[in-house]
């Protein structure tokens, strides 16, 4: 038989069973039972309202649990049958509801796991719902096993808000990288897929499907380079331009600084192909005057060259486009601001 102290109690405010000391644990139990526990509390209350099963409050931690004796023992565990299996709060500012810390290796301060729910769910009104920072590694790194599925998934619900936002002091704001397929990819149902605002770098080839694209044509002459204008003769293959304002001018070859050429163009109205829009070198004669930074270039006799409009007139149609860079002399690369006319 074993020996059991029982305390009861009905009068409000006074404990069915105390203990006090000045030294050492107020009650300490201890129990060898397996499923057992040392201290066990139960609240048992049916005439309304909730109640503790164990309450705990201290001048440091209000319950700390430490699982020791198993490898496998947890120091809390929290178990509900209705709502949360454990709950923090805290209303001290710049602390935490709950807090994780792990000081191992390969561990981790926080994990969530979930069959058929979030793993970790994040909400707050008017800061951050869920905030990563690494000192070595990602910030916050995200992993799917579904194709159908994103690593990382952004949402805005708001108008006007960012699915995704990338920002970067000094390096790349968005950097998406591939094996095999689509590096990036962007549609919009309304709107435009994309918008750059800067200067914009491809390597490689440019290709557009639908009404404007850029395509690469046969060259007919073996000497059309790079930085050249040219015109499509009429089999539709492409020339250096040889003649001064002549209006079949039809773009100018990309690959200035030794990309393999490849003619850019864009079907405007019509059909007619007229020189994509943007910066780009050109190859320039300045033979007939210097070409200052502003002046309008059109079509040379030098072939596949532009050189400074001297007789605005007659440039309407072979427009190339505007220098942004000088030549004083002679021949060489211009870089332009290419005028769709």
């Amino acid at each position: 038989m074993g020996t059991e102290i029982e305390g009861t109690t009905t009068e409000p405010g006074t404990a069915g069973v105390k203990g006090t000391s000045d030294r050492w644990n107020g009650v300490f139990g201890v129990s060898v039972a397996p499923g057992q526990a040392g201290v066990a509390g139960v609240n048992e209350n049916t005439t309304g309202g909730t109640g503790n099963g164990i309450y705990g409050r201290g001048s440091g931690q209000g319950v700390w649990g430490h699982g020791a004796v198993q490898a496998d023992a947890v120091g809390v565990c929290g178990v509900s049958d209705h709502n949360d299996g454990v709950r923090g709060y805290s209303s001290t500012t710049a602390k935490t509801g709950v807090l994780g810390v792990h000081q191992g290796e390969g561990g981790r301060g926080v994990a969530g796991v979930a069959d058929k729910g979030q793993g970790v769910s994040g909400v707050s009104v008017t800061s951050h719902g869920v905030y990563g920072r690494s000192e070595q590694s990602e910030g916050v790194r995200g992993e799917s096993n579904n194709a159908q599925h994103g690593g990382v998934v952004g949402v805005s619900l708001a108008a006007g808000g960012h699915g995704v936002y990338g920002t970067c002091d000094n390096g790349t704001g968005v950097m998406a990288i591939v094996k095999k397929g689509n590096a990036l990819y962007a549609k919009a149902d309304e709107g435009t897929a994309a918008t750059f605002d800067g200067d914009v770098v491809i390597t490689g080839d440019l290709r557009l499907d639908g009404a404007d694209y850029a395509e690469s044509l046969t060259v007919a002459d073996p000497a059309v380079t790079a930085g050249m204008v040219v015109v499509i003769d009429a089999e539709g293959r492409i020339r250096p331009c040889v003649t001064e304002y002549d209006t079949r001018v039809a773009g100018v070859v990309s690959g200035a600084g030794g990309v393999k050429p490849a003619i850019v163009l864009d079907r405007h109205d019509g059909g007619v192909p007229v020189a994509l829009m943007g910066k780009l070198w050109v190859l320039a004669d300045a033979a007939s005057g210097p070409i200052r930074c502003g002046d309008l270039l059109t079509t040379s006799s030098t072939p596949g060259h532009a050189r400074r409009v001297t007789d605005p007139a007659s440039a309407i149609g072979a427009m190339v486009g505007k220098a942004l860079t000088e030549l004083d002399h002679g021949t060489g690369l211009v870089r332009v601001l290419v005028s769709a006319t």
